[in-house]
C-alpha cells in the first residue's frame, strides 16, 4: 500500500490513529471501510515537543499548543463522511478549529458538547453556523457506510459515548475516555448491562483507552471526591481556593454545594470556567439552586465566607491560579491563613509549572493541599484502572483489543490485561500504524505520515 493511496475496500475495516496512540491527548482516529472513512475526535494537546519520541525528555523545548498532522484525510476528504465527537474535552475537540475547514463535512455529537464546539468556534474564527448533527444517548445513526451507535459511558464531563461502529464485515467498540462510575454527580450512572449486551453481538475488535492501564488501585466515584473535599474544606480558616480541570462540571456543582453547606460565597476565577457553568445552564444541567457571585464582589465578605474556583492546576502562567500566586490578580489578594486546594493531577510534563505555583504560595504561607499529600479524596480520574478494563473485557468479549490513548507503557500493559482476560488478539502500534480488523488481524506499520503541529497563540 502506498501511502497516500490506502483505499478501503466493502470487504476491508480499518483503524487508522493520527493521534493519541503512543500519546496521552490530541486524539484524532479514523476508520476505513468501502471506499470511506469516518473521524472520531480531532483534539489537540499541550505543553509537548514537537517529536513524539522526546515526550519524557526533560530538556525537550516545548509547544504550547499542538495539533496532529491531518494531511493524510485532508488530500482524501471527499471519502470522509463525517466527524463524530466522544466528548467535549480538549484533546478529542480542540484541533477542530483548526482541522475542520480544510474538511467541511458533517459533525455528529450530542447537544452539550455541540454547545462547547460552536463557542469555540465563534471565539476563535466568529463562525456559527456549523453543519452540526445532534444525537440522543442510544441512538443509531447511517454514516456514509458506518452504522453507529450512541453508548452512554462515565467519565469526567457530560454526555461522554461510547461508540459501536458496525459495517458489513466487522463490529468495533471505540470506548473513547471511560470509568466505571456508580456516583458520577452529573448524568446517569454507569450500566454494565449495556455492554454485557454486547458479548453477544460477536464484536470483533475493543479499541480502548489505556490511560490508567497500571493503576490496580481501585477509581473512586465522583460523589467520594465530593465528600472529600467536603471533609477538608470545613475545617478550614481563611479564603479558600481550589483550583481543578475546568470542563469538570461534577466537580463545580460539588464545590457550589459544599460552599453552601459551610457557608460560604463561591465565584469562579477563569474564563473556561465561566463558560462551562453558562452551557451548563443553558442546558439544564446547573442546578438552580446553586448561586454564584460575580467575582469583583468577594471584597465583601469575610475571608471565611469566600470559597474561590480558580483556572490554572496545571500552572499555566495566564491563569488565574497563577496570577493569585504571583499577588497580581484584580480582584483578589491571598495571604497567611488562606488554601489552596488542588483538585486535580499533575499531567505529565507540567510538574514544574506547578512546582512554581506552589512555591510561590507557600512562600507567603499559603497552605497547599494536593492529592498525594491529602488523606482524603480530593481529585478523581476519569478513566479507566485495570479493574475496570478486566470488566470491560470479560463483558464484550471481543475477538482483538486494540490499545489506544496511552504512551507505550500504558498500551502494554492494556494489552498484557487483554490476553490475561482470554483475548486472542492484540494488535499495539502508534499514530500512522494502519490496524485491520477484517478481512484478517493485522498491523501496518508508518501506513501513513503522522506529526505534530504547533498552532501559534494569537
Amino acid at each position: 500500500m502506498h501511502k497516500n493511496n490506502l483505499k478501503p475496500t466493502k470487504n476491508d475495516f480499518w483503524f487508522l490513529p493520527l493521534g493519541g496512540t503512543g500519546e496521552i491527548g490530541m486524539n484524532l482516529n479514523l476508520y476505513g471501510h468501502d471506499d470511506a472513512w469516518l473521524m472520531v475526535d480531532c483534539g489537540s494537546t499541550f505543553r509537548v515537543p514537537l517529536d513524539a519520541d522526546q515526550d519524557n525528555e526533560p530538556d525537550a523545548k516545548l509547544q504550547d499548543v499542538v495539533i496532529p498532522n491531518a494531511s493524510f484525510i485532508i488530500h482524501h476528504k471527499e471519502r470522509l463522511k463525517g466527524i463524530v465527537i466522544t466528548h467535549a474535552h480538549e484533546d478529542h475537540i480542540g484541533a477542530l478549529v483548526h482541522i475542520w475547514p480544510h474538511l467541511q463535512v458533517p459533525i455528529y455529537t450530542t447537544q452539550y458538547t455541540a454547545e462547547i464546539i460552536q463557542h469555540k468556534f465563534f471565539e476563535s474564527v466568529g463562525l456559527f453556523n456549523l453543519p452540526l448533527v445532534l444525537l440522543s444517548s442510544g441512538e443509531v445513526i447511517d454514516i456514509g457506510p458506518f452504522h453507529v451507535r450512541w453508548l452512554p459511558i462515565t467519565h469526567s464531563i457530560p454526555e461522554t459515548h461510547a461508540l459501536l461502529i458496525a459495517t458489513p464485515c466487522a463490529k468495533v467498540l471505540h470506548t473513547a475516555d471511560w470509568k466505571i462510575d456508580p456516583d458520577p454527580v452529573v448524568g446517569n450512572r454507569f450500566r454494565p448491562a449495556r455492554f454485557k449486551k454486547l458479548g453477544h453481538e460477536k464484536i470483533q475488535a475493543v479499541v480502548c483507552d489505556s490511560t490508567n492501564a497500571l493503576k490496580e488501585e481501585a477509581v473512586p466515584s465522583e460523589l467520594a471526591c465530593q465528600q472529600g473535599l467536603l471533609n477538608i474544606i470545613e475545617g478550614l480558616e481563611g479564603k479558600v481556593i481550589v483550583t481543578l480541570f475546568a470542563s469538570n462540571l461534577a466537580r463545580l456543582i460539588s464545590l457550589t454545594r459544599i460552599a453552601i453547606e459551610t457557608d460560604r460565597s463561591i465565584a469562579l476565577f477563569g474564563r473556561t470556567l465561566e463558560n462551562v457553568v453558562r452551557n451548563a445552564r443553558k442546558m439544564g444541567l446547573w442546578p438552580d439552586n446553586l448561586p454564584l457571585i460575580p467575582p469583583r464582589d468577594i471584597g465583601y465578605f469575610p475571608d471565611n465566607k469566600i470559597l474561590i474556583i480558580a483556572t490554572g492546576c496545571q500552572g499555566e502562567p495566564r491563569a488565574a491560579l497563577a496570577r493569585l500566586a504571583a499577588d497580581r490578580h484584580p480582584l483578589c489578594a491571598l495571604k497567611a491563613g488562606d488554601s489552596v486546594i488542588f483538585s486535580s493531577m499533575v499531567i505529565p510534563g507540567n510538574e514544574a509549572y506547578v512546582e512554581r505555583v506552589i512555591q510561590q504560595l507557600q512562600e507567603r504561607d499559603i497552605q497547599c493541599i494536593t492529592r498525594d499529600a491529602c488523606d482524603q479524596i480530593i481529585h478523581v480520574s476519569g478513566h479507566a484502572n485495570r479493574d475496570d478494563l478486566k470488566k470491560m473485557y470479560q463483558w464484550v468479549r471481543p475477538e482483538c483489543v486494540i490499545p489506544t490513548h496511552g504512551e507505550q507503557i500504558h498500551m502494554n500493559a492494556n494489552a498484557e490485561l487483554a490476553q490475561a482476560s482470554g483475548i486472542s488478539t492484540q494488535l499495539v502500534g502508534r499514530n500512522g500504524d494502519l490496524f485491520v480488523i477484517a478481512p484478517t488481524y493485522d498491523r501496518i506499520q508508518g501506513a501513513v505520515t503522522t506529526g505534530r503541529i504547533a498552532i501559534e497563540d494569537s
